[in-house]
């Protein structure tokens, strides 16, 4: 192994409340919109649900998207300035509430001793390309020879193997040369191996959520700190 690569939210830095938050007030600001004698909040919940899981099954994280697509069976149509006005208090909540996970910097650290960095993370459907949000922590980015954000500037989002591919040919590395480690199964899980990396599963046991029932897989790992301790030196 030459390489490790990095996803970005929920591998390196938790994120976890601010999205819980800013969904929370996403949800009620939307439900401000509509009639609660027509539209019972358990039914908007719902709907709410179904269509933010659609579009993140298809990698789009796009906020004003997901929204207007809730909005459509109830018949309601939200202003655009709203929805943009919104999507940035959205981000500024999870900005306020995202930290790095407490080893993150001193395993990057160590890691960039041994081996390459890079990192290949979806864009999360912020308003201006460009503004992801490893921008916000300049500590963290240092430390990565190639950063790709995947799903603008025509490159495809995970777990498509294009943006895997980019950052291989930037470092010129194969990927048989090269560890990938992110959180999400479907996304950075298969999409690495599909690409021909090796996946790392970071579960990590600060993040609370229901991880997918699949087949148990390795390496699977709870902390930054254990890949100090995996055999892939070899």
């Amino acid at each position: 192994m030459k390489a490790i690569l990095f996803d970005f939210g929920q591998t390196l830095v938790n994120s976890a409340d601010g999205f819980k938050a800013a969904e929370k007030d996403a949800k009620e600001k939307l439900y401000a919109e509509l009639d609660p004698d027509e539209v019972p909040w358990d039914r908007f919940l719902g709907e709410y649900r179904k269509r933010r899981k659609a579009f993140h099954q298809q990698s789009n994280f796009s906020r004003p998207a997901i929204w207007q697509a809730v909005c459509e069976p109830f018949g309601l149509t939200p202003d655009r300035e709203r929805l943009q006005a919104w999507e940035s208090d959205y981000w500024e909540t999870v900005k306020s509430l995202t930290t790095p996970f407490p080893e993150t910097m001193t395993v990057l650290e160590k890691l960039r001793e041994r081996f390459r960095l890079g990192l290949v993370t979806n864009t999360q459907g912020q308003k201006n390309a460009g503004t992801h949000r490893l921008a916000l922590f300049p500590r963290l980015e240092r430390f990565f020879e190639v950063v790709v954000v995947a799903g603008e500037g025509g490159v495809p989002p995970k777990p498509d193997p294009e943006p895997f591919n980019q950052c291989l040919q930037r470092m010129d590395l194969a990927p048989q040369e090269t560890l990938y480690v992110g959180d999400d199964w479907r996304i950075d899980i298969c999409g690495a191996r599909d690409a021909g990396l090796r996946p790392v599963w970071l579960k990590h046991r600060s993040v609370k959520r229901n991880w997918p029932d699949v087949e148990p897989f390795e390496p699977t790992i709870t902390g930054l700190e254990q890949l100090l301790d995996l055999p892939i030196d070899d």
